[in-house]
């Protein structure tokens, strides 16, 4: 069994079922054909990523929010912790009453 070409890959929309009955040139056009259609889509695939400057923007973006996660938590915690000396000393003045 073949490679089967498709009828748009042919010169004059001739039609072969294997790949063995093309002459050397067709053989060669439609072999060129799928390169450049797989080049198109590397090309494609490629366009959609970030570019250098891009990347380096988007690390520096993390880190400036790693930084200030690191200081609401320090801020929670410590929220965290005169709240619960608050609710110690109501607790205190409560039973004191």
């Amino acid at each position: 069994m073949g490679t089967i070409v498709l009828a748009a890959s042919l010169p004059n929309n001739i039609q072969y079922t294997h790949m063995h009955e093309l002459t050397d040139d067709e053989r060669k056009q439609v072999l060129g054909e799928v390169l450049m259609d797989e080049l198109k889509a590397i090309r494609e695939g490629i366009s959609a990523l970030p570019t250098r400057i891009e990347f380096i923007e988007l690390k520096d973006d993390v880190t400036e929010l790693k930084t200030d996660v690191k200081a609401i938590k320090a801020a929670v915690k410590n929220y965290s912790q005169e709240q619960t000396k608050l609710d110690n000393r109501v607790t205190l003045l409560e039973q004191a009453a």
